[in-house]
C-alpha cells in the first residue's frame, strides 16, 4: 500500500448504498436512532445495525445515549464536508435522477449542511465577504479579514472567542447544488444560528431547506449581502 491515509476504506464505508442512505439522512446536523435509521436506508433493523457498526469503527459516526435510546449522529464537520463534496460529484458526473420539483429546487436555494448554510443563497454570502474583504484567502486558506472581526461583532458574532477554540474559525465548503464553496466552520455555523434565532427562516420539518420568509430575506441580504 503506498503511503498516506487509506483512503478506499472510507471509500467502501460510503459507498454502500444503504451506508450512503443513512449518512445522508444526517447531514442536517440532527441524530436518529438505529430504527429511524433503517427505515431511511430501507433495510432491517439488524442489517442497519450492522452497517452502524462499520460506520462507528470506521469514524464517521459518534453515538450518544440518553436514557434507554441510542442516537446516531455524523462524527463532525470533516464527515459532512467529504459528503457534500462526493454528491458535487455525483451531480456533475454522475446518472442524473428526475427532479421532484419545488422541494428539490428549495435545496439549492438554502439547506442545512451539517451545521451551516448552504446552497445558492450561501454561496453568495461568501462571495460577498471574500469581495469586501471581510474573510480573505480561497478555498484551501480561509481567514478573517483586517476588518472581519469587527464586522461580525456588529451582528453579534464573537470571532475572538471562536479563535479560542479547537475548532476552525472558517472553513470553506463545496457546495454540491452551485458547485462553488460555502462557508463552514465555527463562524458558518453561528450565523446559521443568528439566521434561525432572528427567525428570517425557518427549518422545514423533515427537510434539510431552510426557507427564508419575505422580510427575513431582504434582512439576511441586509445583514450579510449588502456592501457596507
Amino acid at each position: 500500500m503506498r503511503d498516506g491515509p487509506d483512503i478506499a476504506r472510507i471509500a467502501s464505508l460510503v459507498g454502500d448504498p444503504a451506508r450512503a442512505n443513512m449518512l445522508m439522512a444526517l447531514m442536517d446536523g440532527g441524530a436518529l436512532t438505529a430504527s429511524e435509521l433503517a427505515l431511511e436506508a430501507g433495510v432491517s433493523l439488524s442489517t442497519a445495525s450492522s452497517h452502524l457498526s462499520k460506520m462507528m469503527d470506521g469514524g464517521l459516526l459518534k453515538l450518544a445515549s440518553q436514557g434507554r435510546h441510542r442516537y446516531f449522529s455524523l462524527a463532525g464537520g470533516e464527515v459532512a464536508a467529504m459528503l457534500e463534496s462526493i454528491t458535487g460529484v455525483a451531480a456533475a458526473v454522475g446518472p442524473k435522477r428526475t427532479r421532484p420539483g419545488p422541494r428539490e429546487e428549495a435545496l439549492r436555494q438554502a439547506r442545512v449542511c451539517y451545521d451551516h448554510l448552504a446552497g445558492a443563497q450561501a454561496v453568495e454570502m461568501l462571495e460577498s465577504f471574500v469581495s469586501r474583504g471581510v474573510l480573505i484567502g480561497d478555498d484551501d486558506a480561509l481567514k478573517l479579514g483586517a476588518r472581519g472581526a469587527a464586522f461580525f461583532a456588529e451582528h453579534g458574532i464573537d470571532t475572538a472567542a471562536m479563535a479560542a477554540r479547537r475548532r476552525p474559525v472558517c472553513r470553506s465548503c463545496l457546495d454540491w447544488s452551485v458547485r462553488r464553496s460555502h462557508l463552514a466552520g465555527a463562524l458558518g455555523a453561528a450565523i446559521l444560528d443568528r439566521i434561525l434565532s432572528e427567525k428570517w427562516a425557518r427549518r422545514d420539518p423533515g427537510s434539510r431547506v431552510v426557507r427564508f420568509t419575505p422580510p427575513g430575506r431582504l434582512a439576511f441580504e441586509k445583514a450579510f449581502l449588502a456592501p457596507n
